[in-house]
């Protein structure tokens, strides 16, 4: 009995045959059908007679009840008798199920044709293939239907190796007592890994590389191993994302390993036709044999999952996903954006939406609305997620913004666990650093409120040969020479889940709060200082918007002149004044339109007063009035702040003033949540909050004229990796670096000199 990976070998020669008609990346357009197909051929042979005298008899029942419908039509018509709904008695699902049955697979073929009979008569092989393809059940046909085998059948026949390639495959046996079950799934996904590394950059789409597939399932399912290898209940997995379905076959390898008995069912959904097609072969074919597949609907389905869930209102255990890295889903926004609008929470995309450029958050929020219930006691046991980022949805996106608000959803709900750090170059199609991100809503009791980081970045070797912009790989411990399991070390970081108890990991494992990864995003105002002067420029351009208010302006003029004022409080008031004298009354528009023409922002000049307060009786200036914005009346009464000690007035007064805004100068500040450090010394003793303590400890010692408007407060959360595990380098001695300057220039200068250095 061959190896499969003899067999991968012995296939691959078939890209001998294809040369020139086809490039190297487009030979597994060819190749993988036919493994599909003559492996389907060599399992049906057995039962290839009873499906077909079963179906020709089903056909004749079918085809008999048509005519008995056509002269039962035409003699209502003639006795003007009400028309019957026709219904066949065995429709094209009954048909498949009742076909699937006798033929003991989870498909069949009702077809006369074999490999052998094919390729037997060759000037009619291109039609017979068809034909062949034609008459599998439904599901089977909807695989090649999406690899559009068809058209390449057409395109050997076209370049005369069509029947080269099909006698070529006739030749393989594939029958289950020569290639099991397993063995035909491992050979399947060898050839899908090396048709897919072949194609290097387009191949990162579809296809993630084994070694990351397989330290996301270790980190996914071994913290479950005891659960899995326990006889119970049906465990669910879904990949919404499963291109060629690697992640799907190596969890059910993990599981497999635990417990052969284990009723684990994994599903996928992917966009791609081909990748679809590759997935849902790669499931038949290692669904063959089980009984169970039979009761299932389609395990693979296609459709986008943004916009076409395949598996609406379910919930699974078990969560894998390698979405693209920075997709565009501008294609999608229209029914992403209604969801979100019309269902909120009640839909996937309740938390917020993403920036259009990268919609890998959506593909997170469409899995956390698929989480199962966890309660034990019931029979729920919850879910767990991982999936596959680039650095952007760490912290892309301010306070407030879809991404942070995601990002909040998902921390103060306590799902994320942990986030993995990867080294970069390991992937096909991009050598950036990518991140696993592994979420659950049963968190084991010391993990819960916390989130670890692990920094997995050096944990990494070299490849003899690159694959695209792969030139890294996770080690397994597989590589002969001593080489180490990278992957079981990583796995095991995070199954130790500390800092302390192992020296080693004290520079790769940081465990923080939830709270330590929010902030609050503080708006810092400053007051509108601005110059008055009404020039004849000036003059000329608030005439040109407002002709009819000449007579007003002279007016203006004659009471202030053309020389420049540094309170613009004081102008206001005598402008006011005139008008009023005068029974004029400007609109708003036209009072900011006139202050907008004839004034500038001048640093030097008096604050603008925006509104005006009386209490009911005077005390003095409280920490929280002054955070505010309030000052006590008269201002220049306040001192200038003196390190931690805040601005207040000594004696009681009624009066405050607050000053308006200049949009110019407004700030931002980020506070985290875990800042509530109150200032050592203070004057008042009013409790503030931590973000007001961060403004008078850090912000009022620099900018005394400062205030906050907490109307504008928005909460954040960001996961700054680099920040959590950066450590300081002491820079070297500056009179080192001198020596090595000069010992350059000495070198320099020789070689102009023309002296062999």
């Amino acid at each position: 009995m061959p190896s499969h990976q003899e067999l991968s070998n012995q296939i691959w020669q078939v890209a001998d045959l294809l040369r020139g008609p086809y490039r190297p990346p487009q030979y597994e357009r060819v190749i993988l059908p036919l493994i599909v197909l003559r492996r389907f051929d060599c399992v049906l042979d057995d039962t290839r007679e009873v499906v077909r005298i079963e179906f020709d008899r089903l056909d004749q029942a079918n085809k008999e009840a048509v005519l008995r419908y056509k002269r039962e039509e035409k003699e209502g018509e003639e006795n003007k008798l009400e028309k019957k709904e026709f219904k066949l008695p065995y429709p094209p699902e009954a048909l498949d199920a009742i076909l699937n049955h006798r033929a003991g697979r989870p498909f069949h073929n009702h077809s006369r044709l074999s490999f052998a009979s094919m390729v037997a008569d060759s000037k009619n092989l291109d039609g017979h293939l068809k034909e062949y393809i034609r008459s599998f059940s439904a599901n089977v046909q909807r695989i090649f239907k999406n690899f559009d085998f068809e058209k390449e059948i057409d395109r050997m026949e076209e370049a005369n190796i069509l029947y080269l390639i099909v006698k070529q495959f006739s030749n393989l046996d594939l029958h289950v007592d020569e290639v099991s079950t397993y063995e035909m799934g491992l050979l399947f996904e060898n050839l899908i890994r090396r048709f897919n590394e072949a194609a290097n950059e387009t191949a990162g789409d579809y296809f993630t590389p084994r070694d990351v597939i397989h330290l996301m399932v270790d980190l996914l399912l071994t913290p479950d191993d005891k659960l899995l290898q326990a006889a119970g209940p049906v465990r669910t997995l879904l990949d919404p994302t499963c291109g060629t379905g690697g992640m799907l076959s190596e969890a059910q390898h993990h599981v497999r390993k635990l417990n052969r008995d284990a009723h684990f069912l994994a599903y996928g959904q992917d966009f791609n036709p081909r990748a679809y097609a590759v997935a849902a072969a790669d499931f038949l074919i290692k669904n063959e044999n089980n009984p169970k597949a039979l009761l299932e609907k389609e395990n693979v389905r296609l459709g986008d999952t943004l916009t076409d869930d395949q598996f609406e209102d379910q919930t699974f255990n078990y969560f894998l996903a390698n979405p693209p890295f920075g997709l565009d889903w501008k294609k999608q926004q229209k029914k992403v954006q209604a969801e979100h609008d019309r269902k909120g929470f009640d839909g996937r995309f309740g938390a917020g939406l993403p920036r259009i450029n990268d919609g890998s958050f959506l593909f997170l929020q469409h899995m956390i609305s698929k989480f199962a219930p966890y309660n034990p006691k019931q029979q729920q046991f919850g879910s767990r997620l991982a999936m596959v980022f680039n650095g952007s949805p760490l912290f892309s996106g301010g306070a407030g913004s879809g991404e942070s608000n995601i990002r909040k959803w998902i921390i103060e709900n306590d799902w994320l666990e942990a986030v993995v750090a990867l080294p970069d170059q390991l992937f096909y199609n991009t050598g950036i650093t990518t991140y696993i991100w592994i979420l659950t809503n049963r968190k084991e009791k010391r993990r819960r409120g916390l989130v670890q980081l692990i920094d997995a970045r050096q944990q990494y070797v070299k490849m003899r040969r690159s694959l695209g912009s792969k030139r890294n790989r996770i080690a397994d411990g597989s590589g002969g020479l001593g080489e180490t399991d990278q992957a079981a070390a990583i796995v095991r970081l995070y199954s130790n889940f500390d800092e302390f108890e192992h020296p080693e990991d004290r520079d790769l494992v940081r465990i923080f709060p939830n709270e330590a990864f929010g902030f609050t995003r503080l708006t810092v105002e400053r007051p509108l200082r601005l110059r008055f002067q009404l020039t004849l420029e000036r003059k000329g351009r608030f005439f040109d918007a407002c002709p009819y208010l000449l007579d007003d302006v002279q007016a203006i003029e004659k009471e202030l002149g053309r020389e420049p004022y540094a309170d613009w409080n004081a102008v206001r008031g005598r402008i006011e004044t005139t008008l009023k004298k005068r029974g004029s009354k400007w609109r708003k528009p036209e009072l900011n339109l006139f202050r907008a023409v004839t004034t500038d922002r001048d640093p030097a000049t008096a604050p603008v007063v925006a509104e005006t307060l009386n209490l009911p009786r005077a005390h003095a200036l409280t920490a929280a009035e002054r955070v505010a914005g309030w000052v006590a009346a008269p201002a220049e009464t306040l001192p200038a702040p003196d390190g931690h000690q805040l601005p207040l007035l000594n004696q009681p007064v009624r009066l405050r003033v607050r000053y308006e805004a200049d949009p110019e100068l407004r700030d931002n500040e980020n506070v985290a949540l875990l800042d509530g450090e109150a200032p050592t010394e203070t004057a008042t003793p009013v409790t503030l909050d931590g973000p007001a303590h961060y403004f008078i400890r850090e912000v009022l010692p620099h900018v005394p004229d400062a205030w906050l408007d907490r109307s504008k407060d928005k909460a954040g959360y960001e996961i700054n990796f680099n920040r959590h595990f950066y450590t300081y380098k002491e820079p070297r001695p500056l009179h080192i670096i001198d020596e090595e300057l000069k010992a350059v220039e000495e070198r320099i200068m020789r070689l102009l000199a023309g002296e062999t250095v």
